[in-house]
């Protein structure tokens, strides 16, 4: 059974403190607000168009990631990838894979901390990333053989 689309009015309430956190986090405060902006206004045009209310806050931080990603390539000519933060984390499980993935490339280490700190499918993952789910299945793949390695 899937969980009815709530009013946008909660559905930004339940979220904005923890995607404006996601993006200070990622942009620094003075860009984090009007990437915050631009995010609940995506939200809000694509909000009709949803067909269930599962998986509210991955969507929108999909969204938010989006952004995220798309600043960082307008301002690096390469479109590099962010770095992850390693201090203190908006998410629990966040914190216990830092110290872990600090060694990974950043796509392998953007995949397995979306996969498995923050429970995303290979693809939202595949969207945050800018590639297809199967860069995404590869690349969180890859980055847990590579953290094996390490640890044994």
């Amino acid at each position: 059974m899937t969980a009815p689309i709530p009013a946008f009015e909660r559905f930004y309430e339940e979220h904005r403190t923890e995607v404006l956190r996601f993006l200070g986090r990622r942009l620094g405060h003075d860009r984090a607000e009007d990437a915050f902006q631009d995010t609940f206004l995506r939200a809000l045009r694509a909000y009709p168009r949803l067909e269930h209310g599962d998986h509210l806050r991955a969507w929108v931080l999909t969204i938010a990631s989006r952004i995220v990603l798309d600043d960082v390539r307008k301002r690096k000519p390469g479109g590099e990838l962010p770095e992850l933060p390693t201090e203190e984390s908006w998410h629990p499980a966040f914190e216990d894979l830092a110290p872990l993935t600090e060694g990974l490339p950043p796509k392998e280490r953007a995949a397995v901390v979306l996969r498995y700190g923050y429970d995303l499918g290979y693809d939202e993952i595949g969207v945050a990333l800018g590639s297809t789910e199967a860069a995404a299945r590869q690349a969180a793949s890859a980055g847990v053989r590579r953290l094996r390695k390490e640890t044994t």
